[in-house]
C-alpha cells in the first residue's frame, strides 16, 4: 500500500499576471478564496505560487483540475508563517477516500516562476 502521494506544479508568473489583467476579480473569484485574494492584494507572484499549489494538491488527490474546485483547495498561512491546505467540499472527500489524512505544501517563486510540491500522507 502506498503512504504517501505527491503533487507538483510549475506555473509561469507572467501568465497569472496576464489572466488577471484580462479577467480582474473574476478569475480571482473563481479560482481563489476570499483569505487567499486578501492575503495576495493582487500580487501575482503570491497568486501563482498558490495556482501552482491547487494544482499540486489536485494532483496528489489524482484528479487532476477535475471533479475539484478551485476554491475547494485553500493555501492558508499558519502562525509560523509557513503555508499549509485547508480542504474543503469535494476535495476533502476525495482526500478521505483515498485515505490522505494530512496534506504539507511547499511554495517558492522566482522573477519567472512559482512552484508548489505537496506531499500527503496516507494513513
Amino acid at each position: 500500500m502506498q503512504d504517501i502521494s505527491v503533487g507538483v506544479d510549475l506555473i509561469e508568473i507572467d501568465r497569472i499576471a496576464a489572466t488577471l489583467e484580462r479577467f480582474g476579480t473574476r478569475f480571482l473569484e473563481r479560482v481563489y478564496t476570499p483569505d487567499e485574494i486578501a492575503y495576495c492584494r493582487g500580487r501575482a507572484p503570491q497568486l501563482a505560487a498558490r495556482f501552482a499549489a491547487k494544482e499540486a494538491v489536485m494532483k496528489a488527490l489524482g484528479t487532476g483540475t477535475r471533479g475539484i474546485g478551485w476554491r475547494e483547495v485553500e493555501v492558508t498561512r499558519r502562525r509560523s508563517g509557513e503555508p499549509g491546505i485547508e480542504l474543503h467540499g469535494r476535495a476533502i472527500e476525495r482526500a478521505r477516500s483515498i485515505g490522505i489524512d494530512r496534506l504539507a505544501v511547499s511554495l517558492s517563486h522566482s522573477r519567472n516562476y512559482a512552484v508548489a510540491s505537496v506531499v500527503g500522507r496516507v494513513a
